[in-house]
Order: C-alpha cells, then sequence, then structure tokens
C-alpha cells in the first residue's frame, strides 16, 4: 500500500507491546520500520526500464527478509534513542513495524514476493485497493489518540479496525467474484476462472476480469447493499506470432517481454491503439475499462540489445473523472 499506511499499520502494531511510557518511541520506531521495505524503488538502472519491477517488493518484502530488515532499522535507530530504550525493545518494536510491511502489501492486488528466495510467485489477495482513505484514516486517528494520551487501548482499536477492514475486504471480493461469474454466464461462457480486485481507494467498487477463448473481459461493480453492474470490454489475450511477428526471437525486447508477462501475471494484451504497445490489463483507474496504467513500448527494426521502454498512463479526463464519481457514488 503506499507509504502512510505501511508506517502507520506499523507504527500501531508496534505500540501493541509497549508500556505507556513507550508509546511514542514505540510509534516512531514501528512507523519508520513499518515503511522501511519500500526503500527498493531506489533499486533502478539508467539502461533498463524494467529493473524496478524485478526488485519493487521483493527481497526487502520477504518473510525469511524480515528479522534482518528489522535489524538493520533497529541499528541505524538506535543510536539515536540509546538513552531512552534498550537495544533489544528497540528491535523489537522495529521487528513488528517491519513484518506488517509485506503481509499488508500482499493484500493488494500489485504482488509480493512474499515467499522468495525459494519461489518468485508474487502473492495478491486483491481485499484491499494500494490507497485507501477508508482504510488509513481511522487508523491514523486512533494511532494519534494512543500516541498523545499513552493508552495501549487505542492501539489494540486501531489494529482491529485494520484487520476488520480487510475481512471485510475478503467477503467484497467473493461478492464480486459471483457478479463476474453471473456476467460470465450472461454471455454464455458458463463456469470460467474470475478475478477481482478493488477499484482504486474504495472496498465497495471492483473490477472483474476473466478469460475465455483467450480472450480477456473486463468489467465493473458497485457492491453496497446491493449490487449495480458496469458492463465493460474485451480485448484479445497476447499472442506474440500474431501480434508481434517482427520481434526477434532472442533479443532484449522479447526478453523484457516475458519480464513484463512475469510482473503482469500473464495479464497482457496488445493495446488496442497502438500494435507496438503492450499492457498489463489488470489495472486501469476506470474499473470497466481496457485503458492500462501502464505498459511496455517496443520498438521496430532496431538495436537487438536494445530495451522496452516503460510507460505510465494515468491521465483522467474530466469525463472519465465524472464517470468514476458516478460508480463510486451514485
Amino acid at each position: 500500500m503506499d507509504p502512510l499506511s505501511q508506517g502507520v499499520l506499523g507504527a500501531a502494531v508496534a505500540q501493541l507491546i509497549a508500556s505507556r511510557e513507550q508509546m511514542p518511541r514505540a510509534a516512531l520506531l514501528g512507523g519508520l520500520a513499518g515503511m522501511a521495505p519500500d526503500l527498493d524503488v531506489l533499486i533502478r538502472s539508467s539502461t533498463d526500464p524494467l529493473l524496478f519491477l524485478e526488485y519493487h517488493r521483493q527481497f526487502s518484502h520477504s518473510l525469511v527478509f524480515v528479522p534482518f530488515g528489522a535489524l538493520l532499522c533497529a541499528l541505524v535507530a538506535f543510536p539515536l534513542n540509546r538513552h531512552s530504550i534498550s537495544f533489544g525493545r528497540t528491535y523489537a518494536f522495529c521487528l513488528l513495524g517491519f513484518a506488517t510491511h509485506g503481509l499488508l502489501d500482499a493484500c493488494t492486488s500489485y504482488g509480493t514476493q512474499l515467499f522468495w528466495p525459494f519461489s518468485d510467485h508474487r502473492v495478491a489477495w486483491n481485499n484491499v485497493s494500494v490507497v485507501d482513505p477508508a482504510f488509513t484514516v481511522p487508523l491514523l486517528l486512533l494511532l494519534g489518540f494512543a500516541t498523545y494520551r499513552k493508552t495501549p487501548v487505542a492501539a489494540w482499536i486501531g489494529c482491529a479496525w485494520a484487520v476488520g477492514y480487510l475481512l471485510v475486504g475478503v467477503a467484497q471480493r467473493e461478492r464480486a467474484e459471483a457478479f463476474g461469474q453471473d456476467v460470465a454466464a450472461g454471455r454464455g461462457h458458463g463456469v470460467v476462472e474470475i478475478e477481482a480486485k478493488p477499484a482504486f481507494g474504495s472496498l465497495l467498487l471492483w473490477k472483474t476480469i476473466y478469460e475465455v477463448d483467450d480472450r480477456y473481459y473486463v468489467d465493473a461493480v458497485r457492491l453496497g447493499a446491493g449490487a449495480t453492474a458496469y458492463l465493460g470490454q474485451s480485448v484479445s489475450r497476447l499472442d506474440v506470432s500474431r501480434d508481434l511477428g517482427w520481434l526477434e526471437a532472442g533479443s532484449q525486447q522479447a526478453r523484457d517481454l516475458e519480464r513484463f508477462r512475469w510482473f503482469s501475471a500473464g495479464m497482457i494484451a496488445l493495446d488496442p491503439n497502438r500494435e507496438d504497445r503492450v499492457i498489463d490489463i489488470r489495472y486501469s483507474l476506470l474499473p470497466n475499462r481496457i485503458a492500462p496504467l501502464w505498459g511496455i513500448q517496443l520498438h521496430r527494426g532496431t538495436d537487438l540489445k536494445r530495451h522496452v521502454a516503460f510507460l505510465t498512463m494515468r491521465a483522467l479526463s474530466q469525463a472519465d473523472r465524472d464517470e468514476l464519481f458516478h460508480m463510486l457514488f451514485e
């Protein structure tokens, strides 16, 4: 999730083992350790645009790395706190904060390598958006109260809120997947494997994706007391020989395409508007659209050692904003 959510949760969990006097220190140490794994975004290359995709949410987010990452955080923080708390308590607060990070990220749909180095599978439980104020703001308020008043009860309530919210996300995901099955059946597609993802900033609006006959179908649903469907679009799954017949096998671009396929859990397609652009169909700002948040740009007739370009596409027109607002609130 976003750094604020990660820090707030790490701080709240660290406070669960703190004495009243240690509540502010626990919040600080747990919060900083809770954000620390995202320092992996600094692993980048000026010549390889996809390098960061391989390392973000990799070793620093692995369960195996938690005690080592917490130790690094404690070694950095302890000289600043040695007159206030022991190294053992410093490490304990950092350990709890650091441990929350990978698990919370795995609740999103981006994918987190929890089991690295034993597996490069990207775990994605799809039960909360990468940014969700309804998750973060109440937790932040409770953390502030717990820290200011030095009351562990508020920290426990905050953690209970976080767990409860994530469990509601699981229930909503199951509802969205059931909706997707109904939509597929209405198209005559029968029982298919549905993937449901929360839209940006909400557990009410969901994107569903399923594949039939090498074609992806994307729809959306708002799940309140009832369900409101927003039927969407479809696109053919990428077939390299058909869609990119000009791409040289063994070239760097061909290798980069496979790296992007792995990152995107195989859900890639040719951009309907560009014959030399491959998109990740899992994400879009409007959940019933194919329009992606990112993709890769390939280059015809180029050096076999040239990398693809990584593109982000996050612009929304006013009409799109109005439509998204309508989906969320009307």
